[in-house]
């Protein structure tokens, strides 16, 4: 057995296989791969083999298509038969609002280059005769995907990986990690021991035990999934005999199933709620291909919707049902990318398509390994998107949410009601005896919006049909029962609520809770001038100052975005977005100094962030605090530790919406005694909160960046229009050379604006296609409605030819065609008058 390393890979199921072989392909011919039995032993070997490509985030949605064409070439490569049955897969609609997630899916499609076929109930009906087509709006088809056989992949890929000088050792059981003090990974097994630069854990259902070993908590736990084959049919045997085509797979999302055939039979896959987890404290050291007792009765609704709609499937027997594990996230989708605060320990686990995604998940994190940066956006499925909060409870609750929901719409405006609430401020109480209607991220509870007293959705607008499974269209009930918020793909219920908000920011004042605000201080001898070498902007010389700075990978993409502020001498306050909490300050530990000259102190829960927004917001300040807010003494851009009542924050004369205002970063124990004097000194103004919801529609009409839509590693920081926070001159910083290259090389993409036209129910959400005279010229980014501006926007990236103002393109949003103009950036106040506003 080799002692040394460059790459160990432990797991030998598909998703380990695939990265050893990528990592192979890469030029890293000295990398193992190690596993405790027989290739493909734990969830591979009875995995159904589908390859779906419908997948609404757009990082899995180039992961999965990458696989299928892969899996392909593969085959040519290795000369080995991957069973790979290009049959095409038609998802059934019974509702409208499952026909509007596929029209916007069919956007998000184009703009990844993944065909789609629409199809009518004839349409469906000639492909696949067996399947009864009353209720029926439509379908969609996948052309190119179909099933494959999960074995005989994985064996091709173990070839592949050989034939590039990797070394796979089969029943071999790693013991132990442990660094070793030069940084380097040594794995202990029964057969021996290997140190390597670098490992990945791909282990699948022992994710968490493999976590375990290098004290990493592993957001990922099992759940059972069951999926039946029945007998063979006479119809699917002669359809066989006189040579047709085998039809494709099935999916009635609304009854939350698949269907293929096999071997002369049917094969039906339910995804039921109820479904428990398994395997929490990991599956037993002996544990190969493992199956659990079949639950019948919990498929019994699924069962008899297939029955309803392929009558076929009732008139044979059951051959066997299959209950095996399939590892989950709490979102549903895998991890793959670094272990947070672990060096060169890197993450491929979590993989409930686990054979769809294996190819593409392999591929970017062997690009991520050998070469530092993926090379498509992966913040979709970056393990660093959970934080320290999920844990053992947090994950059965979620995970078993996620299984129960592969098949429900994924509304825009979704959220899930499990392990909620989890992270709440201090003044989360009291915005919910005002309405606040709210939503999660990284665990914490924000307001989203806030409804009327007594505000009701009408009981006739919720649910989507009372003969359909997946038929849950609403946010969970508040403590009385009364369910408030209705989720569409369209404008819902809450649209003239949010447009409300926004009104009284703009004319009045309003407080919006962001303390989920991700927040680190940087300290030391070192901190400015380290900041200065990874951060494009210049971090200003003037103590109370301002900069919104960017951190760039080496080829000039978007990693990052910090707001800086030199709180007190030498000490300097980042904030970032909640969302990212764990990825930012990784990113940020990992490149820190080791010789003590920069300290960072992550301070995210110890303060709290109450933003004051709106032309009124000076009058309800000054009332509360005896410090200059004219423009004189505290300009636009700066920053001033302030008394705000009784209490005390750092002052921020910076928002997100575009209006005079504050953000108010205090400690958080203090939340509740600012937010009263806030509410009681603005009063008299109108003062009033909004959400989260309104908060966006106002960047949206400042055509304000996010991450990870308009800045995205994909897009350079020119081409997402940062030049202003750019500075190649200012001296060496991460991405530095490659902007300067690409200057001079030009722009693939564009930043621009667009007033779409004709819009009366639906906006742009984001990932719709963007056509030029019938071409795809580009993808929405971002999109709403302006109500300041009284307009529908979109943020995109287009080519450069079609980014001049004025330039006339076409979106596609929920499958209608509409005009669309390029538009000067910020809609509103493109001058920042009112941000600077005096007083």
């Amino acid at each position: 057995m080799k002692d040394k390393a460059r790459a160990v890979v432990i797991g030998g199921g598909v998703v380990g296989v695939s990265t050893l072989y990528h990592l192979a392909k890469k030029g890293w011919s000295d990398v193992v791969l190690i596993e405790r039995k027989e290739l493909t032993s734990g969830s591979t070997w009875h995995a159904a083999g589908l390859l779906p490509l419908f997948n609404m985030s757009y990082s899995v949605g180039q992961i999965h298509r990458y696989s299928v064409k892969f899996y392909q070439e593969l085959q040519e490569e290795t000369g080995m038969n991957v069973g790979f049955s290009q049959v095409t897969n038609i998802r059934l609609a019974r509702t409208k609002d499952r026909w509007d997630e596929y029209m916007y899916y069919a956007g998000v499609a184009e703009t990844l280059g993944i065909p789609v076929n629409i199809l009518t109930p004839e349409q469906i009906k000639e492909i696949w005769p067996l399947c009864e087509t009353d209720g029926l709006l439509g379908g969609i088809q996948h052309p190119d995907d179909g099933y494959i056989q999960p074995a005989d992949l994985t064996q091709a890929l173990a070839k592949g990986a050989r034939d590039r000088g990797a070394t796979i050792y089969r029943n071999t059981t790693v013991t132990a990690i442990e660094q070793t003090s030069d940084g380097k990974w040594l794995v202990k097994t029964d057969k021996g021991d290997i140190e390597a630069e670098h490992i990945v854990s791909a282990t699948g259902n022992f994710a968490r035990k493999t976590g375990e070993m290098v004290g990493l908590n592993v957001p990922v736990i099992p759940v059972e999934h069951q999926y039946i084959v029945t007998e063979p049919h006479p119809a699917i045997v002669e359809r066989k005999k006189q040579g047709l085509p085998e039809m494709g797979v099935l999916r009635e999302s609304d009854s939350s199933w698949y269907m293929r055939e096999e071997n002369g039979g049917l094969l039906l896959g339910p995804y039921e709620h109820g479904a428990p987890v398994c395997y929490v404290d990991g599956p037993s050291d002996e544990s190969e291909y493992e199956l659990f007792q079949e639950e019948l009765e919990r498929l019994m609704p699924h069962i008899e919707t297939a029955i309803a709609r392929v009558p076929a499937f009732g008139e044979v027997g059951i051959k066997k049902v299959y209950n095996g594990a399939i590892a989950y996230t709490p979102d549903g989708s895998p991890i793959i990318g670094p272990a947070p605060g672990l060096k060169n320990f890197w993450l491929n686990e979590g993989h409930s398509f686990g054979v769809t995604a294996a190819g593409g998940a392999g591929w970017q994190l062997a690009e991520w390994i050998v070469d530092g940066e993926p090379t498509i956006d992966m913040m979709g499925v970056d393990p660093r998107r959970f934080g320290p909060y999920a844990t053992e409870g947090y994950l059965k609750a979620k995970n078993e949410e996620a299984y129960a929901n592969v098949f429900t719409m994924h509304y825009p405006d979704e959220e899930r009601a499990a392990a909620r609430p989890l992270k709440t401020t201090p003044v989360y109480s009291r915005l919910k005896q005002m309405g606040a209607v709210f939503g999660s991220v990284y665990g914490w509870e924000r307001a989203n919006w806030f409804a009327p007293e007594g505000y009701e959705v009408p009981a006739a607008e919720l649910g989507v049909g009372a003969d359909v499974l997946t038929n849950h269209n609403h946010a969970p009930a508040l403590d009385d029962g009364r369910i408030v918020e209705r989720w569409s793909f369209r404008r819902s219920n809450y649209f003239d609520h949010v447009g409300a908000e926004v009104k009284n920011v703009h004319e009045n004042v309003g407080v919006l809770d962001m303390s989920a605000f991700a927040k680190m201080e940087v300290s030391g001898p070192g901190a400015r001038a380290w900041l200065e070498s990874i951060l494009a902007n210049n971090i200003p010389k003037k103590r109370g100052r301002i900069a919104l700075t960017h951190l760039l990978t080496r080829t000039g993409g978007v990693k990052s975005e910090f707001t800086v502020y030199e709180w007190k001498p030498g000490r300097f306050y980042l904030v970032s977005a909640g969302a990212y909490e764990a990825h930012d300050h990784d990113v940020l530990a990992k490149l820190a100094p080791t010789d003590g000259s920069v300290v960072l102190q992550p301070i995210t829960q110890m303060y709290g962030v109450l933003v004051l927004a709106g032309p009124k917001s000076r009058d309800v300040l000054k009332k509360l605090t005896r410090t200059s807010l004219k423009n004189a003494d505290f300009p636009w851009l700066s920053g001033k530790e302030i008394a705000v009542g009784t209490a005390t924050a750092h002052a921020l004369r910076v928002n997100f919406v575009g209006e005079l205002g504050w953000e108010l970063h205090h400690p958080i124990e203090q939340q509740n005694a600012i937010f009263d004097a806030l509410m009681e000194a603005g009063a008299e103004f109108g003062i009033k909160p909004f959400g989260i919801r309104a908060m966006t529609a106002m960047a949206i009409e400042k055509s304000y960046r996010l991450i990870p839509r308009e800045l995205s590693i994909e897009y350079s920081a020119w081409e997402s229009g940062l030049d202003r926070f750019v500075h190649p001159d200012k001296g060496d910083f991460i991405g530095r050379d490659a902007l300067v290259k690409l200057k001079e090389t030009g722009a693939n993409w564009n930043f621009v604006t667009l007033e779409v036209h004709g819009v009366t129910d639906s906006d742009a959400r984001g990932n719709e296609a963007i056509h030029k005279d019938g071409v795809l010229v580009g993808r929405a980014t971002h999109g709403g409605y302006g109500w300041r501006v009284g307009k529908s926007i979109a943020l995109a990236m287009v080519k450069p030819e079609f980014a001049a103002e004025g330039t006339e393109l076409e979106i596609q949003i929920l499958g209608k065609p509409h005009k669309a103009t390029v538009i000067a950036e910020s809609p509103f106040d493109a001058e920042n008058a009112a941000l600077r506003a005096d007083g």
